[in-house]
């Protein structure tokens, strides 16, 4: 049974009745929209198994989505009054389902896979804020390898550089550490006037899935170590953009040679694949991380 979903008004009584005000702070815009959340949930593509994680569900509109798409719904918020509304919205609007809800009031960015064990997560569907997507998706990645994939909604800025491939203009480093766990694409542009309140941007539909990394024999600590020092200096060569991670740019240049990428190539250029076979030839004494 599908569950009532909040419009415009249902929004603004919930947020008066809690005496809430969305806050810059925490990035927080609340979907109005009920046609936007029907779209999220269908462009999911979960199944009746999934057990699907949310990220700051804020006042519920996306909860009650998934609530009677998937078997079981973690909800992480971090705000406590919103993370105490929850329940009673759910059992309020979603009927019998609002027992597969369970609500966590948690920071997303430091949330364990054993806080959220039982039943573990295999898909991220959430609408994140604006100003931790990145660190939210790459965290709970780690964190939580039963995850097989999801779809979030962010800001359109940070969707395309998600998705962004090897030579495009705002490929970087969060395209290249989510390719570590997953593939990614776009699902779509999702205008600002379906928020409260309303950005003054658009947002943008990222789905991934999750895949095995591109190596087995490099430590994504150390891959992620030559990503970030790689894309410190993008307008230098990786000979000379390595030198510090290499300890010099002549074992910069020998680690690059090794792993068969041209020291005079610049990040934006390279694959995952790459970063790891760099990371792999890494020179004795390199650092692991930076």
């Amino acid at each position: 049974m599908a569950a009532d979903l909040l419009g415009p008004a249902e929004i603004r009584d919930l947020a008066a009745r809690l005496g809430v005000a969305p806050t810059k702070k925490l990035g927080q815009n609340f979907v109005h929209d009920p046609n936007t959340v029907r779209r999220i949930v269908a462009a999911a593509g979960l199944t009746p198994d999934d057990v699907a994680l949310e990220v700051g569900p804020g006042l519920g509109s996306l909860t009650l989505g998934l609530l009677p798409a998937a078997a079981h719904v973690h909800a992480v918020e971090i705000d406590p009054t919103l993370a105490g509304a929850l329940p009673e919205t759910a059992a309020r609007f979603a009927g019998m389902n609002a027992a597969r809800l369970t609500v966590h009031r948690a920071d997303a960015l430091r949330v364990t896979a054993a806080e959220l064990a039982d039943p573990a997560p295999t898909a991220l569907v959430a609408n994140l804020p604006y100003n931790v997507a990145v660190p939210v998706v790459l965290h709970l990645l780690a964190e939580l390898p039963s995850l097989r994939g999801g779809l979030v909604m962010v800001q359109k800025e940070v969707a395309d550089r998600l998705v962004a491939g090897p030579g495009s203009r705002v490929y970087g480093i969060p395209s290249v550490k989510l390719a570590w766990y997953a593939s990614a694409r776009s699902a779509g542009r999702v205008p600002p006037n379906v928020f409260w309140p309303v950005p003054n941007v658009d947002s943008g539909l990222v789905a991934f899935t999750r895949r095995e990394p591109p190596r087995s024999d490099v430590s994504r600590t150390r891959v992620f170590a030559v990503v970030d020092a790689a894309f410190a200096q993008r307008r230098k060569t990786l000979r000379a953009a390595l030198a510090g991670w290499a300890q010099g740019a002549d074992r910069a240049e020998a680690a690059l040679t090794a792993a068969g990428v041209d020291p005079g190539a610049r990040g934006e250029q390279l694959t995952v694949e790459q970063f790891a076979a760099i990371a792999a030839s890494a020179p004795a004494g390199a650092p692991p991380a930076q």
